[in-house]
Formats: C-alpha cells, sequence, structure tokens
C-alpha cells in the first residue's frame, strides 16, 4: 500500500484513524488517479481536464452525512456551471448507481474507488484500519492546480460545503 500514513488528523466513531497516502495542500498539483464510474468504464482526473472539480469523498453513500453531503454538492451544480463535481467511495459501482437512481441524484457524478483505492491513496483520505475513504472536499482548477483541501477531522461531521462552492466559482 502506502508508504506515508498520518495518525491523529482524523477520528471515526471518536477513535483515531490511519490515513494512507500525502496530504494534498492548496497550490499542489492534483493527483492523477482511476476510479470506476458506474458502468465500469475507468475514470481519471484528466478526464475532467479543462474544467473546474469539486471532488467530495465519502466513506458510503449509503450513510446519512455522506447521503446528505452528496445531495448537497448535486443541488449546488445548478449554479455552477462548467464546474464537475464528483463523489469518491469505496461503494461498489452497482450500488453507487442503485443510490443514485433512489436519490434523484443527475448531476453529481459518482465513481468508485474499491477496486485498489487509487484515489484514497493519491490524495490521501484512504483509512488504513476499515478500507474506507475519510471525509473530504477538493477543489481543483482548469489547470489540475488545488485551490482548496479540506480533511474533515471527524468522519461524522459535514465539510464546510461554502468554502467549497465558493473556491469552485473562484476558480472559474
Amino acid at each position: 500500500m502506502s508508504a506515508i500514513e498520518r495518525q491523529g488528523i482524523v477520528t471515526f466513531k471518536n477513535n483515531p484513524v490511519t490515513l494512507q497516502g500525502p496530504e494534498i495542500k492548496v497550490g499542489d498539483t492534483a493527483p492523477d488517479f482511476k476510479v470506476l464510474a458506474n458502468d465500469l468504464s475507468e475514470v481519471t482526473l484528466a478526464d475532467s481536464k479543462g474544467t473546474v472539480r469539486i471532488i467530495s469523498v465519502v466513506p458510503s453513500l449509503d450513510t446519512g452525512v455522506c447521503d446528505q453531503q452528496t445531495r448537497r454538492f448535486n443541488e449546488e451544480a445548478a449554479s455552477l456551471d462548467g464546474v464537475t463535481i464528483l463523489t469518491v467511495s469505496v461503494d461498489l459501482p452497482f450500488a453507487q448507481s442503485r443510490w443514485c437512481g433512489a436519490a434523484g441524484i443527475d448531476k453529481v457524478k459518482t465513481v468508485s474507488d474499491h477496486r485498489d483505492l487509487s484515489f484514497g491513496l493519491a490524495y490521501g483520505v484512504a483509512i488504513k484500519e476499515l478500507r474506507l475513504l475519510s471525509r473530504a472536499v477538493f477543489v481543483v482548477d482548469s489547470n489540475d492546480k488545488v485551490v482548496h483541501a479540506e480533511y474533515v477531522p471527524a468522519v461524522g461531521q459535514h465539510p464546510n460545503y461554502e468554502a467549497a462552492i465558493e473556491a469552485a466559482s473562484a476558480a472559474k
């Protein structure tokens, strides 16, 4: 797995967990990744090159905060023309597709990192103890520079939606 491990940054149910991968910071070049779309096709960062991207990271769409986070970004997408919004989790693509259909999600693209944690290890959100992704939000501009990075300190807590949306609007 990853040679970089960071402890004490994030908690899951009040217990510290180990994040694998580097900490991504504002100003960094966004790392590429390979995840799966709901139809099992590969998706990479390069697929949305030239657009501003909000990358919303959740442990599982089938939990309350993750559900609310994905719905919130889906609603915000209406006012963010030209912004690609990805929600990344380790849920299977079939489960993501089912959830999106039931939730009416049509503006956010859900992608699965279940295969090899490519995204989680590249962005430092892979939780070693659980093989889930830690909650985070990244905004990447059209030149692949990170303009917003938030690692949410408690997995069950909401991210700062307003900060991510402001960063995406400013990057357009």
